[in-house]
């Protein structure tokens, strides 16, 4: 099992590309920041990561109205790790 899901791109976390080179993944709950660390230098070879921190999203109360009546539902809790570069830059749209 791979310890990155997916890098997250939104306006805000697009800002702090900009201006503090940090970047932000959805990882495995399980992982700890050593591995996170050790994941982010293994995929992408020209970085040192100078900082992790880690935080786990809660879920929330989802519901839609369908034909059958309100559908009730919660989205799932994941984790979110936002990596601080000391030197380099991760360019997420080179791999697409």
């Amino acid at each position: 099992m791979s310890v990155l899901v997916q890098p997250l791109i939104t306006e805000k976390l697009t800002r702090l590309q900009e201006e503090h080179q940090q970047y932000a993944f959805e990882v495995d709950r399980s992982a700890t920041k050593p591995q996170i660390r050790r994941a982010i230098e293994e995929k992408y070879p020209d970085v040192k990561v100078a900082r992790v921190n880690t935080m786990v999203m809660p879920s929330k109360p989802k519901g839609r109205y369908t034909k059958g009546g309100f559908v009730e539902g919660r989205s799932k809790v994941w984790k979110k790790a936002i990596i601080t570069l000391k030197e380099g830059e991760i360019d997420f749209f080179a791999e697409i």
